[in-house]
């Protein structure tokens, strides 16, 4: 929570009746966070930061709880279940003396060397499971409000860059001058708090959870059918 930004999206909803519906539902947010927060010591010690633009293409199904008509002066509240699957795009980047870093084509923990033959380069595509939930209020018989929170297992442990452990700073070749490179740099960023701790083979994230991440979503729904009586 002392990270929050901004997410917005764009949804179409088809209800079968009263209950229960699907939708499919595109997103635009940005997630971020740095070790400056943390209260462990290990984490705040560690220094690692990151930001990344996600886009989220869903498809979710939505259950009421109560019977929900738009328009209805009866039936115009519920507070419902949504579950489903996500495919995203991630890309992390931190900054470091003001510029900006792609963090995945520096394999900041060993991907693709000689060194690591078993630590692939991540992938930058994944996809999650959804489960969240909600209320919503009809305003009138063209508009809905709701607001909902979405949470995602997702199926990658790099969309922060961090996983498993380090790999060591003579992991990374230095230049021609005999100065560090980026990659050696962001790997570790502990010396700024301490001395350095990224020896090699020491903890670096957690490799035994994938990444999860949330929204809260205010939601402004515009009907396009009509729900009044045909007879």
């Amino acid at each position: 929570l002392q990270a929050i930004k901004p997410t917005v999206g764009v949804y179409y909803r088809k209800y079968f009746n009263d209950y229960v519906g699907v939708r499919g539902h595109f997103r635009f947010m940005q997630l971020g966070y740095s070790d400056v927060y943390n209260k462990n010591e290990f984490e705040r010690r560690r220094n690692l930061s990151f930001n990344t633009d996600l886009f989220e293409l869903a498809a979710q199904g939505d259950f009421n709880f109560f019977r929900f008509e738009p328009g209805s002066q009866v039936y115009r509240f519920s507070p419902y279940l949504t579950l489903g699957l996500s495919a995203f795009h991630f890309n992390p980047y931190a900054y470091y003396q003001g510029k900006k870093y792609y963090l995945q084509p520096l394999h900041t923990e060993g991907q693709g060397t000689a060194r690591f033959p078993e630590r692939k380069p991540y992938s930058l595509f994944s996809y999650a499971y959804l489960i969240g939930g909600g209320v919503k209020y009809n305003l009138n018989r063209r508009l809905n409000l709701g607001l909902e929170i979405l949470y995602r297992f997702t199926q990658t442990d790099y969309l922060d860059d961090v996983s498993t452990t380090y790999a060591g700073i003579d992991a990374f070749p230095t230049k021609s001058d005999g100065s560090a490179t980026i990659a050696a740099i962001l790997q570790d960023r502990s010396n700024v708090t301490g001395p350095p701790i990224g020896d090699r083979g020491r903890q670096r994230g957690n490799s035994r959870d994938k990444d999860q991440y949330a929204t809260i979503e205010l939601t402004l729904g515009i009907l396009f059918t009509s729900y009044r009586c045909k007879f």
